[in-house]
């Protein structure tokens, strides 16, 4: 029995679930999301709540049935408050800087790096260059970002220079003795 799949996800004011044979979408405030699902699971509104069921007990139904619950619970969160992913860049001269719908990094390389920022997707700079900020309402699209820009120039462990995220701590490693 899939615990996380069980639980009904509360729909806000202002945010409507439509449910198609294949795919549904949640449209909210913010903006409007759209999910391709499997017939081995039914979803449906109950009482302002959104209900995912599955049709049969096979471990594939299972699997989506806990998926797709979460999938749907991240929809209605983003279309309603949005999502937020701080990075943060530390480095003696490692910036980052925003023209148009690129992101452009010093991060210590001979040129720029430069990135190009997905639709759907805000960056903002703070911090003098040094924290970038990354909002929309598609949590694996913002992830999926992240993840990129921070394997551009991932953090060391022995300076700490790098991306980081904001929440991320580095494990720091002693650097070399001299020994004669």
């Amino acid at each position: 029995m899939s615990r996380i799949g069980m639980r009904p996800v509360a729909l806000p004011q202002g945010v409507k679930l439509t449910v198609e044979p294949t795919v549904f979408h949640v449209e909210g405030p913010k903006g409007r999301l759209s999910q391709e699902y499997h017939p081995e699971v039914q979803i449906s509104v109950v009482d302002g709540k959104a209900v995912v069921e599955r049709k049969n007990d096979s471990r594939q139904a299972k699997a989506y049935h806990g998926l797709y619950r979460s999938l749907l619970d991240n929809m209605v969160t983003g279309v309603s408050q949005g999502y937020k992913r701080a990075l943060v860049i530390s480095g003696v001269g490692y910036r980052a800087e925003v023209q148009g719908n690129f992101l452009v990094l010093s991060i210590g390389y001979s040129t720029d790096v430069v990135a190009v920022i997905p639709e759907g997707l805000k960056v903002s700079i703070e911090q003098n260059g040094q924290k970038i900020v990354i909002e929309g309402i598609d949590f694996a699209k913002i992830g999926k970002f992240a993840s990129e820009v921070r394997s551009l120039r991932g953090p060391e462990p022995y300076k700490g220079k790098g991306i980081r995220y904001e929440e991320e701590r580095i494990r720091r490693k002693v650097g070399k003795t001299g020994v004669k």
